[in-house]
């Protein structure tokens, strides 16, 4: 392994985040800590993942989209933010490409993703 590598896997240990195996397509909820005077809470967020940016590594980030009244609503959150509290994998979906760009332009039933009933965790994953 080289010394980035090493380095960023310090990192990521450091923070001690347990993040779920999740890609594009799956329908997932964050928790993010929503900070309101000197009050703070946590919002959770659901929606499909539309996209994984950077890997897994500390840099990475993940965008979320979904229909909030009739409106479409995108989110991006970075991996391994403080403010995210927890990510839950609520479905999993089965698409053929890692950016689900298009999505932005349907609505209603050509928007649905098919369910991934046979999915097979990644093997170094915890799931």
């Amino acid at each position: 392994m080289d010394l980035i590598a090493e380095l960023e896997a310090e990192h990521i240990a450091s923070l001690g985040k347990e993040i779920p195996d999740f890609k594009a397509g799956d329908t997932i909820r964050v928790g993010y800590k929503v900070t309101e005077g000197t009050r703070t809470r946590v919002q959770n967020f659901e929606g499909v993942c539309i996209s994984r940016k950077n890997g897994k590594g500390v840099a990475g980030a993940f965008t979320v989209r979904k229909i909030s009244f009739g409106e479409g609503v995108e989110r991006v959150f970075p991996l391994y933010s403080t403010n995210i509290e927890n990510i839950t994998v609520v479905r999993r979906g089965r698409v053929r490409r890692a950016k689900l760009y298009y999505l932005r332009s349907r609505r209603g039933k050509s928007a649905r993703i098919a369910e991934d009933t046979h999915y097979k965790p990644l093997s170094g994953a915890k799931a």
